[in-house]
């Protein structure tokens, strides 16, 4: 039995499936030659992250397949539904890399706080030169602690964002219309943990009362989650972060706000046109930037490929 991880899969989730008796290939197929090698190749489960678009091209031409597997939460590049009406097995990894993507939200927070996407750039080119000059244009920086944190989306990881925004020391507000209360767990090194309740809020209200902003939702069918006129409702000064999906913030009117200080600083780990984004949000000074790595840390890449394995191992009746 063959799978094809044409994204790559993580030598844990490798190693899983072979001990079970699975062919593992690992070789990126290009879009436009991947039915043609799932039929020559008679492909049984095909695994994906981000990258290979799964539509209904490659589910009509490849009888072959029983299960579609995406390691990572959101599932927008497969036609879910309509694989699973032919009968194919669409799974994914949930939970797997929460810990990691709240993680990187933090990294933006900080960074942006305290200049760091900045001086990154400029002290390697003029901190010999205009070291005093850089110190006093990075000396405004900002705290986390005691500030507001709104949370848009308060699924697995809005939730991990709100325990590790609970342990600094920050409030927590979130909006989500489907959840309407997340208790939150913040465990401690000691094995000691405190319980806290946060209700939702109408997305109006998280946006005019948070100092930062972080998003965790679905990719937009229908226009922009955040565009001009709900950055002109939020504080003076906020600061915005998506690590969830492209096209969830409107870049240009994002960049505006930056230009008009009215946003302080935003953090992007995904863009409108990956993996080309534009010029202007890449070059910005007060944009913090990673190239969709929400999920890229050893620790998540092993729990999903354990996941994927196991979820492979259990549809197909493998001891």
């Amino acid at each position: 039995m063959k799978v094809l991880a044409n994204d790559g899969l993580d030598q844990s989730g490798i190693d899983a499936l072979k001990e079970k008796g699975f062919e593992v290939i690992t070789a990126k197929v290009p879009q436009e030659f991947l039915v043609d090698y799932i039929n020559e190749h008679k492909i049984r489960t095909l695994l994906v992250r981000s990258t290979t678009q799964v539509r209904k091209d490659i589910i009509d031409g490849c009888p072959s397949i029983d299960i579609i597997g995406r390691g990572g939460v959101g599932m927008d590049n497969i036609d879910v539904d309509y694989a699973r009406e032919k009968g194919i097995h669409v799974i994914n990894t949930p939970s797997a890399s929460s810990e990691s993507v709240a993680e990187l939200v933090f990294a933006h927070l900080f960074s942006g706080a305290r200049f760091l996407q900045d001086s990154n750039r400029k002290m390697p080119l003029v901190g010999d030169t205009e070291f005093a000059g850089l110190k006093k244009a990075y000396a405004a920086g900002i705290e986390l602690r005691g500030k507001t944190i709104g949370i848009v989306g308060m699924g697995r990881i809005g939730q991990e964002v709100a325990r590790i925004a609970l342990g600094l020391g920050m409030r927590v507000v979130a909006a989500d219309n489907n959840v309407g209360k997340a208790s939150i767990k913040v465990k401690f090194y000691n094995n000691q943990f405190i319980n806290v309740d946060i209700e939702t809020e109408p997305l109006q209200d998280v946006l005019k009362h948070s100092d930062f902003i972080t998003l965790h939702v679905p990719a937009q069918k229908d226009g922009y989650m955040i565009g001009k006129s709900e950055f002109e409702i939020m504080k003076e000064g906020v600061a915005i972060v998506n690590c969830s999906r492209g096209g969830v913030i409107d870049e240009a009117a994002l960049i505006d706000a930056l230009d008009s200080g009215k946003v302080r600083f935003a953090g992007l780990d995904v863009f409108i046109n990956e993996p080309t984004p534009s010029k202007e949000i890449l070059n910005h000074a007060k944009i913090s930037l990673t190239p969709h790595t929400g999920a890229s840390t050893l620790e998540a890449q092993d729990r999903i490929g354990l996941s994927l394995a196991e979820q492979i191992s259990s549809i197909l009746q493998i001891q």
